[in-house]
């Protein structure tokens, strides 16, 4: 495994167990969830969410990946993982085209594979369990309208291109602004996985902003909004809109003082949660067969997309978000 790769057993604040006790399982089986960045925010609640649910079924689990944004780090947890013949996988993927190969591997060789807030469609992975990306992007662009307040204004998209999640955001985005000719995308930031792309470039953007003058930042991924926010306030930047994404307690705060207008919240719990449960179900029940085009069949025994569903968040309920995150996750 890489050197930045780690596997670590995540546990439910209110369960006292110690931290290395996985669980042996009830028939000895283990799932493996695996993402990239496990150590933001986002992904500490997914690994509450897996540790909640692997307890609950008395279950082997484990959370495998790189804690920086690399691709590269994750197929070689994917590959590591393979190796332990888990019961089931979880994946979020960053890179579908570097994992397709594996993930059919893993189908091949008998390891349900199950996909999580980002998708490898060409894959054979069983089916997806995350946002409906398209719908989100939709309703950040509703209120991006509705912030601009029927005015024109020149935005500029924080994202990762290529990313199936990120690319379904921005054509809901799009799609949202296709009747308002006088909202235009004039710049998409590619930011690699690295909040300080995000910081500089927002900086280069205001040194040059009486020549493009920016009236919005659009933030389709969770490390971008804040950034944003940063640096506008440590310029005394007002006026200006920022839509994020995803709940980071950074960006929650920026939300209450004001400088965030909204953010889009996903599910990371409820997807690894309701997905590891669905990995069991497969595991003891079983299919026929793993290889099989399930999305065209009628009579399929797996669904082809589990939408967990998103929600708006501003300044008119991010206190009530708040303490509904403590009351689960402790933070």
């Amino acid at each position: 495994m890489n050197h930045r790769s780690w596997v670590i057993c995540l546990l439910f604040p209110a369960v006292l167990v110690p931290l290395l006790s996985c669980g042996g399982g009830h028939s000895g089986e283990t799932y493996i969830l695996i993402s990239t960045n496990i150590k933001v925010p986002y992904w500490q609640s997914a690994g509450a969410g897996f540790s909640q649910s692997a307890q609950q079924l008395s279950v082997g689990y484990a959370f495998q990946g790189p804690d920086t944004y690399d691709p590269g780090a994750e197929r070689e947890a994917l590959q590591s993982a393979m190796q332990k013949k888990p019961a089931g996988i979880l994946i979020s993927v960053a890179d579908p085209n570097l994992v397709k190969d594996d993930i059919d591997r893993a189908i091949a060789s008998g390891i349900p594979v199950i996909t999580l807030d980002s998708d490898a469609p060409s894959s054979k992975r069983l089916f997806f369990i995350g946002t409906n990306n398209y719908e989100a992007g939709l309703i950040g662009g509703k209120r991006l309208i509705q912030e601009l307040k029927g005015k024109g204004g020149n935005v500029v998209v924080f994202t990762m291109p290529n990313q199936p999640n990120l690319d379904e955001r921005l054509r809901g985005y799009k799609d949202a602004l296709q009747y308002r000719p006088e909202i235009k995308i004039v710049g998409i930031v590619d930011i690699k996985g690295d909040p300080r792309i995000t910081f500089d470039s927002t900086t280069q953007i205001l040194a040059s902003d009486k020549k493009q003058h920016i009236d919005a930042f659009v933030c389709l991924e969770a490390l971008s909004g804040k950034e944003v926010a940063t640096v506008l306030d440590n310029n005394g930047v007002k006026g200006k809109t920022i839509i994020a994404m995803d709940t980071d307690p950074d960006t929650l705060n920026w939300i209450q003082k004001g400088a965030i207008a909204a953010t889009i919240a996903q599910k990371p719990y409820t997807m690894a949660f309701v997905g590891l449960k669905m990995l069991d179900d497969l595991h003891h029940e079983g299919l026929k067969t793993l290889d099989a085009d399930w999305s065209r069949d009628g009579f399929a025994p797996v669904p082809a997309f589990v939408d967990t569903g998103s929600a708006l968040v501003d300044k008119s309920n991010v206190e009530a978000f708040i303490a509904a995150t403590k009351s689960v996750i402790g933070k």
